[in-house]
């Protein structure tokens, strides 16, 4: 049995890093509402969107850069190779970013800084709740426990990550076949396919936003002078689905050969319709190898102490206790 005192340390210690951390994100979540406050404020002030608007918009860009930096910068050291900020033409390593969903500047930074925060975190609490509360120093079980602490703080980013990869992938499969439908729908009504897309791009913006940015950013990187080809292909590769790179590659070669674009969507269409009904069976198929364990583990046991169980206390009423 633990004391009181033990009892009220091990109570104590947790509440204060939880205190601490919700004291952090309060000052910085206000921080973040006053700053906007004072820019929708300055902005009223100055007219709206006037010259003096968005030189205001300019300057305090530049100042929140200014007070990010000294983290930024410290962390963007161990990213600074591989970090590219053009968007249209990313490197391997922001390419994992973009098919996350993870647009913004700092992107890699705060990931670089999350494995080497995590770690350090998950590890500097562990020693110091052995010290303070179970008072133990270096023993092999703490020395263990501490090297497993530390690999998994410096793993979670990536493993969120990735789960994180998965789960827009999903969503932009998912929404793949309408915007196949509706980019169908306006090449046959006479668009051309830039307009066709930039269109499908609009349309899909409540349903599938996801899949909207993509088209949207694709636009744009033809509006500013990217060869449509150089744009496809960039969208595949922020994608990372192979059924949009097929889809690239079906419109890169139409483009390239002069054949019909409605007919090739069509063809792509009917493939793409099979392909997700075969998936679709595919997982149907393995339902029953899934439900097995569970059966066993869970149903099987209730339904022996259902129907053996009367059984068995009869046996042990009638024979064993004779």
């Amino acid at each position: 049995m633990l004391s009181l005192d033990q009892n009220f340390s091990m109570m104590i210690f947790p509440l204060f890093f939880v205190a601490f951390f919700l004291l952090c994100m309060g000052i910085i979540q206000y921080s973040n509402v006053r700053k906007k406050n004072k820019e929708m404020i300055n902005k009223i002030k100055r007219g709206g969107f006037d010259d003096g608007a968005v030189n205001y918009d300019k300057n305090s860009s530049a100042s929140s850069k200014k007070s990010i930096n000294p983290f930024a910068a410290f962390f963007s050291l161990f990213s600074k190779k591989s970090s590219n900020k053009d968007l249209s033409d990313p490197g391997e390593m922001k390419i994992k970013f973009l098919r996350a969903g993870l647009q913004w500047e700092n992107a890699e930074s705060a990931f670089w800084g999350a494995k080497l925060c995590l770690p350090l975190f998950f590890v500097g609490c562990f020693i110091l709740s052995r010290i303070f509360i179970f008072k133990v120093m270096a023993d092999p079980m703490t020395v263990s426990i501490t090297v497993l602490l530390g690999l998994f703080g410096f793993y979670l980013p990536e493993i969120w990550l990735k789960q994180k990869t998965d789960k827009r992938k999903e969503i932009l499969f998912k929404g793949l076949p309408d915007a196949l439908d509706l980019l169908l729908v306006c090449v046959e009504a006479g668009m051309g396919l830039d307009s066709a897309m930039n269109r499908v791009g609009q349309e899909l913006r409540l349903t599938y936003p996801d899949l909207s940015r993509e088209f949207s950013l694709m636009n744009l990187e033809m509006r500013a002078g990217k060869m449509r080809q150089d744009a496809l292909r960039n969208l595949a590769r922020r994608t990372g689905i192979d059924e949009m790179a097929s889809l690239v590659t079906l419109l890169i070669q139409t483009d390239k050969f002069g054949t019909s674009v409605g007919s090739a969507l069509k063809v792509f269409s009917d493939s793409f319709r099979t392909k997700r009904f075969q998936k679709a069976e595919e997982i149907a198929a393995k339902l029953p190898v899934n439900i097995l364990f569970p059966l066993i583990l869970f149903i099987f046991p209730s339904l022996f102490v259902v129907i053996l169980g009367p059984a068995a206390i009869t046996i042990y009423n009638n024979i064993i206790l004779k």
